[in-house]
């Protein structure tokens, strides 16, 4: 069976997984995803990645990240573009995230960036999600 949305299973693979406090976890792996897991430890929000080949398919392993307390570093993840509706937006109307505190993840015509990249690059495109 195939699935509809990758990237929202992909965000709620890692929800899951901090609610759950585990050390990593594995997703299907994809171009996309491996881009989105890039920002994210560039971003600060995990510890690392890596992927892993099994042939054909790959996966991808996530090292989620927590800090002294035990609480993890990503505290919220949400889809904005979807399947069913599509967000794009121009340079100057990327949104901002918790007043900048978070981030947001998008597709460009020059690859996946943040939102403080796509603005200085002064391109737009679709808003994929949000993490903060």
């Amino acid at each position: 069976m195939s699935m509809s949305d990758p990237l929202a299973d992909m965000l709620t693979r890692i929800r899951n997984a901090l609610m759950a406090r585990f050390e990593s976890v594995e997703i299907p792996g994809s171009k996309l995803k491996v881009s989105v897991a890039e920002i994210l430890k560039r971003e600060g929000y995990i510890r690392d990645y890596h992927v892993r080949q099994d042939g054909v398919k790959s996966t991808i392993v996530i090292d989620l990240k927590y800090d002294a307390a035990n609480n993890a570093v990503i505290t919220g993840l949400k889809r904005v573009s979807k399947p069913g509706r599509r967000v794009y937006v121009r340079h100057d109307r990327i949104p901002r995230v918790m007043s900048g505190l978070g981030i947001a993840v998008v597709s460009t015509s020059k690859g996946v960036m943040t939102d403080r990249e796509a603005r200085r690059q002064k391109v737009g495109g679709e808003v994929l999600c949000n993490i903060w």
